[in-house]
Parts: structure tokens; sequence; C-alpha cells
């Protein structure tokens, strides 16, 4: 570990407890800063309701917090958008947004259009899949931004236990953070190498950070922004805070494979390599009544600019 990123780990890695709710509060005060939470959301009726009402009670109706609180939802099936309203959160439907410019299938996507309508100057998403949720997950990774001017972007870290039908296995979530997105920050990105969950969806940011970033319109979006956030603001400008443990909805292994496809493309595209190819696929084998049966799937390439550089943000409600 490089010297500079040891003494970044004593001074940017928090607990949540380090700030406690009426010490952001008064801060929130005191800076009239506003925070928007938003939770990207597919097909999570059976987890997003309770997400957003331990949030709307914590951190609305109990402490006044949190200033918006959205649901964007990118193309459910179930009721998601029905659930996440009886909640108490605003539910947006990702095609209503910018609607000139067709969607394209990922998390990123939804993540990037949310900037259009919400109107916080700090935003904090949130995965609509956790269980056992926390409002902690909201208020931890907030509180730098809220009591610190000089950090602009926040990841929370926790434990990951990987669920399964046998029980839990402490540590055993995060395959592709162990497997992919460490080895590749060590190696090509080291100061960012004490960040404990680089790919959790549980992050914070400025606003004035977040809209000259490009997103990553898939799976990628949380390394891209952490390495561009970087290369924007510097070190010191980012932190982490522990909220303790996360449970979620786990993956396949070909669901993992490509994950770390589109994790690796938006590396790539960060790194001083000679050009992909303009489609590139990822091909995964699964064994059927004729052999292993490979099947092919394009890895996403699409970024979406810094939302600051089209006119269409100049006029969305955000905070000045």
């Amino acid at each position: 570990m490089l010297d500079e990123v040891a003494d970044w780990l004593r001074r940017r890695s928090w607990t949540a407890a380090d700030r406690p709710l009426a010490q952001l509060l008064a801060a929130k005060e005191r800076t009239g800063e506003t925070v928007s939470v938003v939770l990207p959301a597919l097909d999570e009726e059976a987890t997003v309701g309770a997400v957003v009402a331990g949030i709307r009670r914590s951190l609305v109706e109990t402490v006044p917090l949190v200033d918006e609180l959205l649901v964007l939802d990118s193309g459910s099936t179930d009721r998601t958008a029905e659930v996440a309203a009886a909640a108490g959160a605003k539910v947006i439907h990702r095609d209503e947004i910018l609607p000139e410019l067709p969607a394209v299938a990922g998390k990123g996507e939804v993540l990037w259009r949310s900037l259009f309508v919400t109107s916080g100057s700090i935003v904090a998403f949130v995965d609509a899949d956790l269980r056992e949720f926390d409002p902690v997950f909201v208020s931890g990774i907030v509180g730098p931004l809220l009591t610190d001017p000089d950090v602009a972007f926040v990841k929370a870290m926790y434990d990951r236990p990987l669920d399964t039908p046998g029980g839990s296995i402490p540590a055993g979530g995060g395959r592709v953070t162990e497997l992919v997105a460490r080895p590749l920050l060590n190696l090509h990105w080291p100061r960012l190498a004490g960040f404990v969950q680089p790919l959790g969806g549980e992050y914070a940011a400025r606003r004035s950070l977040l809209e000259r970033l490009p997103f990553a319109t898939g799976y990628g979006v949380e390394l891209g922004l952490l390495v561009d956030a970087l290369a924007t603001a510097g070190l010191d400008a980012l932190a982490q805070v522990d909220v303790g443990e996360r449970h979620h909805r786990h993956q396949d292994a070909a669901g993992l494979g490509r994950m770390s496809a589109a994790i690796l493309r938006t590396a790539a595209h960060r790194l001083p390599l000679d050009p992909l190819h303009p489609e590139p696929t990822l091909t995964q084998f699964e064994r059927t009544d004729a052999g292993f049966t490979p099947s092919t799937t394009r890895v996403p390439a699409l970024e979406r600019p810094p939302a600051v550089s089209l006119p269409e943000y100049q006029v969305c409600p955000r905070s000045s």
C-alpha cells in the first residue's frame, strides 16, 4: 500500500457513529445543504418498500435529514413502483426523463438520469434490493458531506456475508470485488486501494461533482465514478464510512461473469490501451442435452456524458 493511501485511510475512514444524527441535522441547517436519496430499482417489489419506509420514517419524519426520496424505476414488470409509492417515495420511470434520448438498459443509465429530476446539493444512491435495511446506510454516507466541506464523494463500507439457503457465510459476498475490481484498482489505480467496497451501491456525492462525471450505463458505473472522482477531485476529497453489515440478493455465476465483463470494459475505457472492438462481447457456456452450449451477450460500452454538458440539465430542478 502506498504511504499516501495509508495516511488517507487514517484520515478519511470513519464509522457512522462518529457523526450522530443531531450533529448532522445541525450541520445541514447551518450550511443550507439539501439531500436527495435515489433508489434505482428493477423488479424489487420484495425489498424496496422496507428500504423506502425505513428512510422515510427515520430520516424524513423523525429527523428531517432527507429532503427528497426518489425511486427511479428502470422498467419493472412487478409491483415495484406501486410498493415504493405506497411506502412514501416519489416514483419516476426512467423513460419519463429526457424522453427525446432513448434509454438503454443498465443501472448507470438510471443513476445518470436521476440527476435531471432531483434537486439536492448532495445526492445519495442506495440499492433497492437491500434486506434488513438500516437507515444508517444513508445518514452514514451523507454525514461527511454535511460536516466537512473538503469531502466530495463518500462510499459506504460494510461486511458482506453470502446468504445461502443453508445459512450465511461471513465475508463470502463481494466476489466480483475481490476477484476483479480490487486487483484492477491495485494494479492501475493504487491510490484507490484503500476502498473497502469499491463496487458498493451505497454512496453519496456533491452534485457539483456528479454533474461533471461521465456515467457508464451498465454495471461498471461504480468503478467508473470512483476512478473519475479521483481524477477530478483528488484522493483527499474521497472518503468511506463503516455502516455495519449489508444483506442483499446475490447473482449466480453467469450473472457475476457479465458484471465482471462490464467492469473490465469500463476500466479499459479509462486506461491507455489499444482501442477495443467496438462491440465487445462475452461468451459463456451452459451444459444442455447437446453438451456445452455457448451463449454470447454484448458487453455495454456506452457511457453518458457529464450531465452539466447537456443543455437539458440547465433547466432541471436542481439546487443552485
